[in-house]
Order: structure tokens, then sequence, then C-alpha cells
């Protein structure tokens, strides 16, 4: 998608894949045929709209709208901006995003609209470590708890790199868990390419329901995970692979077999673990 756009961000879209994999494919409550109704829904929530192309994807792979489409990223009139717009009416997307730090605080408001509504699915937010350096971030992880929204899940993206480099050199996040507990948050850290440890914090994470505390889990990942050329590489967070560097990751991807799948422009590796 990115390399036929010629533009847009595949270092956290390649990170964050397992994670959004293991939420819309086996833990959320989602029905593409009943949106936009929240009946029965988890809510989900992209404050990092840069890497909306994994959340495109992914949307598309569950039903949302047809992968045909995701071959108009980026393109003039297309539904699938470069940040996850409203406007264009994109189905599985509530409220536009990318402009960053604002995500955690839309989670909190949905997830206590939730609690006044007596509804029980969850809400669940994801943020770039980078994007912690903005404090509406840091005054919506005061609020959470004050706000005592335990039916939230929020999922830091921790692979260090922001577009102008380390984290840690462009301003120092760690001892990063250290700070949301002492927010009142419930801290879990895992494994982010990991499925079990991942499927496991969010079970974990609901046991926290009843408490007044919310839960933030802290992926550690790899930017680019998959394309050994591009990984762990700050270049990547924004800077779109050439076609011959979208040929070789795309064989680092599946290097036994693809499948079609309703669209030659869209193809599913079948098999992969």
């Amino acid at each position: 998608m990115i390399t036929h756009a010629e533009s847009g961000h595949p270092g956290g879209s390649l990170g964050m894949a397992d994670i959004f994999t293991a939420l819309y494919f086996s833990e959320m409550k989602h029905d593409p045929s009943k949106w936009p109704s929240v009946e029965g829904q988890d809510l989900f929530f992209l404050s990092n709209g840069h890497i909306a192309p994994v959340w495109y994807a992914t949307l598309a792979r569950t039903g949302y709208f047809p992968l045909s489409e995701l071959s108009t990223l980026r393109k003039i009139h297309s539904r699938l901006q470069g940040h996850p717009a409203t406007k264009e009416g994109l189905p599985g997307i509530r409220v536009a995003s990318g402009s960053l730090g604002q995500g955690l605080s839309v989670a909190i408001g949905a997830a206590m609209a939730y609690k006044l509504d007596k509804r029980p699915e969850w809400i669940y937010v994801a943020m770039g470590d980078g994007e912690l350096n903005e404090g509406q971030i840091w005054e919506a992880a005061m609020n959470g708890p004050h706000q005592k929204v335990d039916n939230l899940i929020a999922f830091v993206d921790r692979n260090r790199l922001q577009i102008d480099g380390s984290t840690e050199v462009v301003k120092k996040l760690d001892p990063l868990p250290d700070k949301w507990k002492a927010f009142g948050w419930n801290v879990l850290e895992i494994n982010g390419h990991h499925f079990a440890e991942i499927l496991a914090a969010i079970a974990k994470a609901k046991t926290n329901l009843g408490t007044g505390i919310p839960t933030v889990i802290i992926a550690n990942t790899v930017m680019s995970k998959g394309v050994s050329f591009m990984e762990n590489i700050a270049k990547w967070h924004g800077t779109p692979p050439t076609k011959e560097m979208e040929a070789k990751a795309l064989i680092e991807l599946a290097p036994t077999e693809w499948k079609d799948y309703d669209d030659p422009a869209a193809r599913v590796y079948k098999g992969r673990n």
C-alpha cells in the first residue's frame, strides 16, 4: 500500500501488526455489519494515526470495506487518507486522529460513556512511544484513574524510535512503567510480537474490572518487524519502500506461499504462524 502510494509510514505499521491481529481477529467484540452502532461492540481508537496503513489493512480483512480499496491509500478523494479521517465515512473509524496526543483523551471519554450507559464492552486505544512527548497524554493519564475507567485498555507501541531517532535521545521516557504507575495505572509489559503474551495481558487487564484502575500494556516491539533491512531503523518511520524493496520485503514476510484473496493487489499469506 505504502509503496504504491509512494508515501506513508511503514515502520510503526509493521511493528503493530501483531497487536492489531490479536485485537481484531481474536479479542475484540466487533461486527462490521452493525456499523456504526455501538450495541454489543468494543471500541478501538488509534492515537498515533500515522500508522493508519495497518489499521486499514486490518479493517479491510475483517470485512469493514473491500480489500480492493486498500490500493487507494493516500489518493485524492480516497477514504483511506494518510491519517484516519471521518468525513470520508470509512467504516470502522469513529474519530480523526494523527494530531498526536489526543487519542487517550478520546478513549477515556468513550470509556466514561460506556460506564454511564452500563455497557459491558471494552474500550481499547493504541499510542506510540514517541507520542508520549505530548503533554495531553499525561493529562489524560492523570484523568483515567480519577474517572475510574477500568473498562479501558491502552497499548503503548514501545519500539524506542520516533521520526528524529531514539526516543531516549529525543526526550527520555525511561523508566516508562514507573511513570504510568505513578499516575495510578495498572501496568503490564509484554513482547508485542508474541500472540500468547498479547492475549494473556488483555485477559489479565480484564481481571482489573471493578477496581477503578485502567490498564496500560507497554508492548515492546521492533519497528518494521519482519523486514530485515528495515528493522530498528528510524528512517522507516515515514519513508516508503521502493518497488525493489517491496519485492524483497514481501519475500521475507511470506517466505513460502502467497494466495490471491479477492484482489491481486491485496495478497494475503495463508498459513503464516
